[in-house]
């Protein structure tokens, strides 16, 4: 009887390793304004090590960063192992008002180039607000759920989720804000790391079964 070697998924961790998850993205991501124990990423790996996955959680995060700036640091993001990535860009796009064809650009290359590396991503997007007017909030809103559908990965759709929902219910999200109230505070990264973390622990799953 012929025996079959299997390749493992390209980068991704064996069973006794953790899986190195890049989280690339902005200031969300780096933890703007907190301590460092209590932004984004930290609370994301003790989220995902109380559920029971190894997983080390590696911060890409740069504080003003764009689409463009996110893109223009893949060599780098990629220079050492990567098992997954989070994709979390866009804020500083809708905060400058970039043309969403710009951003979808961006975000479709960073997707391309993670695709031909054969690094399985995931995409969290962030929803516009009316301030550019409905086309803008349109195509800026649509060009997450398109690219998940292009590149076939999964989606997150609003990265600031507890903030929109308190929003769209007509009650203040301040208690969940940091003073300049574009940045969450520990409290708020803990609710969206609550409904985030979920989604993210289902992908590394995937990621872990698709590399074993």
């Amino acid at each position: 009887m012929a025996l079959t070697l299997l390749a493992p998924f390209p980068g991704a961790a064996t069973e006794s390793e953790p899986l190195r998850l890049v989280a690339l993205g902005d200031s969300l991501t780096q933890g703007y304004g907190l301590p460092r124990d209590a932004g984004f990423v930290p609370q994301l790996q003790a989220w995902l090590s109380e559920e029971g996955l190894d997983v080390e959680v590696i911060n890409a995060g740069v504080s003003g960063d764009t689409t463009a700036g996110g893109l223009s640091r893949m060599d780098w993001t990629l220079a050492e192992p990567v098992d997954a990535m989070l994709v979390i860009l866009g804020g500083n796009d809708l905060l400058r008002g970039i043309n969403p064809e710009a951003s979808r650009e961006n975000l479709d290359a960073i997707l391309t180039r993670l695709g031909q590396e054969g690094v399985p991503a995931m995409l969290a997007g962030l929803p516009a607000p009316g301030n550019y007017g409905p086309e803008f909030q349109r195509a800026f809103d649509r060009m997450y759920v398109d690219l998940a559908g292009i590149h076939d990965v999964p989606l997150y759709p609003d990265f600031l989720q507890p903030m929109s929902e308190k929003s769209a219910a007509g009650k203040s999200f301040s208690d969940l804000m940091q003073d300049d109230n574009i940045h969450p505070n520990a409290d708020g990264v803990a609710l969206i790391v609550e409904g985030i973390g979920p989604e993210v622990k289902a992908f590394l799953e995937t990621v872990r079964g698709e590399g074993a």
